[in-house]
C-alpha cells in the first residue's frame, strides 16, 4: 500500500523545498540591490558638540564650573548614543545574515506552481477529489510563509502531510465494547453486512466471526443471501471450518426472515453476536436497495457494515455513498488491502461518507483481518 504515492510524494516534496530556497535567493538578491541603492543616499548628519569658547574671562567660579559640567555631560551622552547606534547596526546586519544562511520560507506563488502537480499525484493514487482538495488547502495553510531551517523543510512538509492524513481519517468504533454493552441488556449485538457482488463480503463475515471468537465473543451467522447460487453452502462451509453455527432457509426465501430467525436463535441460546450476510447488489439498483431497507427494518441491526475492495478506487467510494444514502451505513471494511499499491481508497472512503473504516482484509486465511489503526496506516506512508 502507498508504494506509488510515497515515492512520487517524496519527489514532489524535494521540488517544492527547492522552490522555497529559490524564492529565498530571489528575495535576498532584491534586498542586496536595495541596500546598494541606499548606500548611494547621503548618510544622516551627525551633530558633533562644539567646544565652548568664552569671549571674556569671568571671575564667576560657579558659572564656569556649571558651563564645564554641562559640556562634559553633553559630550558623554553623544558618545554613548553613537556607540549604541553603531552596535545596533552591526548586530542587525549580522543577525540578518545569519538568519538568511540558516532559514528559508515558501511563498504562496511558489506553492501554487506545484499544487496542480500534487493534485494529479493524489488523484492518480485513487484519492477522491474532495479529499485531494482538502489535503492541498491544509498543506498550503501550514507551510506557506513558514520560516524553516533549510535542512528541515522536507521533513516538515512530510510531517505536516501525515498530520493532515491523521485528521482526515476517522476514529474506528470499538466493536468489542459495543457488543459488551448490548449483552449487558441481555440482548445479542446484531451486525448486518452489505456490498456489491464479488467484494469478498461472505469471506469477510467469516473472518470477523473468527476474530470475535478469539476475543471470547460467541457468534451465529445468518445466510440471508438467498439469491446467489451456492451462497448458503459457502457460508455453511466457513461455519464448519471455524466452528460457528449458520442459520439458513431455502433459496428464494425472504432474506429478512433469515435474519430475524438468527436473532431469535441468538436470544434463546444466549449468543453474544449475530452476523447477517446479504446478497450482493449493485449500488445503482434501486429495487435491490429497497429490499435491503426491508431487511434493516425487520432485523434492526446495531451496526451496518459496508464491504468493498480497496483496489476498486473511486468505484468503492461511490458504492459506499449509495449504500449510505439508502440504509445509513455505520462503518466500512476494505478487502484486498494487501494488494492495494495506491492506498487512496482507504484514505478517501471514510472522509467522503463520514463513516469510519473498521477492518482491513489483508489475505486469504481467516486470520488475515485486522482492526483499522490510524497510526499504523500512517506509518505505511513511509515518508
Amino acid at each position: 500500500m502507498f508504494g506509488k504515492l510515497k515515492e512520487k510524494f517524496k519527489e514532489w516534496t524535494k521540488k517544492i523545498a527547492s522552490a522555497g530556497q529559490e524564492s529565498e535567493k530571489e528575495e535576498k538578491t532584491t534586498k542586496i540591490e536595495s541596500k546598494k541603492q541606499e548606500k548611494k543616499k547621503p548618510s544622516r548628519e551627525i551633530k558633533v558638540p562644539l567646544k565652548v569658547n568664552y569671549p571674556f574671562i569671568t571671575q564667576d567660579k560657579e558659572y564656569l564650573e556649571r558651563e564645564i559640567k554641562q559640556r562634559e555631560e553633553f559630550e558623554k551622552e553623544w558618545e554613548e548614543n553613537k556607540k549604541k547606534e553603531e552596535s545596533e547596526e552591526e548586530k542587525g546586519f549580522f543577525s540578518k545574515i545569519t538568519s538568511k544562511i540558516q532559514k528559508t520560507k515558501l511563498s504562496q506563488e511558489q506553492f501554487e506552481i506545484y499544487a496542480e502537480e500534487l493534485e494529479m499525484l493524489l488523484l492518480e493514487n485513487n484519492v477522491a477529489m474532495e479529499v485531494a482538495e482538502k489535503i492541498i488547502e491544509e498543506l498550503k495553510n501550514r507551510i506557506v510563509g513558514k520560516e524553516l531551517l533549510k535542512k528541515e523543510i522536507e521533513d516538515y512538509i512530510n510531517e505536516t502531510f501525515k498530520d493532515i492524513i491523521r485528521e482526515i481519517l476517522l476514529k474506528p468504533i470499538d466493536i468489542l465494547e459495543k457488543i459488551k454493552l448490548k449483552n449487558a441488556e441481555k440482548e445479542p449485538y446484531v451486525i448486518l453486512f452489505c456490498g456489491i457482488n464479488g467484494s469478498g463480503k461472505t469471506t469477510t463475515i467469516a473472518k470477523i466471526a473468527e476474530y470475535l471468537k478469539k476475543k471470547k465473543i460467541s457468534c451465529v451467522m445468518a445466510a440471508a443471501d438467498t439469491f446467489r447460487a451456492a451462497s448458503i453452502e459457502q457460508l455453511k462451509e466457513h461455519g464448519e471450518k471455524i466452528g460457528i453455527k449458520v442459520i439458513s432457509h431455502d433459496y428464494g426465501s425472504d432474506p429478512a426472515s433469515v435474519g430475524f430467525d438468527a436473532i431469535k436463535y441468538a436470544k434463546k441460546n444466549l449468543i453474544n453476536c449475530v452476523l447477517i450476510d446479504t446478497a450482493g447488489r449493485m449500488h445503482t439498483s434501486k429495487n435491490l436497495l429497497r429490499e435491503m431497507e426491508k431487511i434493516v427494518k425487520v432485523t434492526k441491526p446495531d451496526l451496518k457494515i459496508f464491504v468493498a475492495e480497496a483496489i476498486t478506487g473511486n468505484d468503492a467510494i461511490e458504492q459506499a455513498k449509495s449504500f449510505n444514502f439508502s440504509i445509513g451505513i455505520d462503518g466500512i471494511v476494505l478487502t484486498k488491502q494487501d494488494i492495494d499499491e495506491k492506498g487512496g481508497t482507504s484514505l478517501s472512503v471514510g472522509y467522503v461518507t463520514k463513516k469510519p473504516i473498521l477492518f482491513l482484509g489483508t489475505g486469504q486465511v481467516y486470520s488475515d483481518i485486522e482492526p483499522f489503526d490510524k497510526e499504523k496506516f500512517i506509518q505505511k506512508l513511509g515518508l
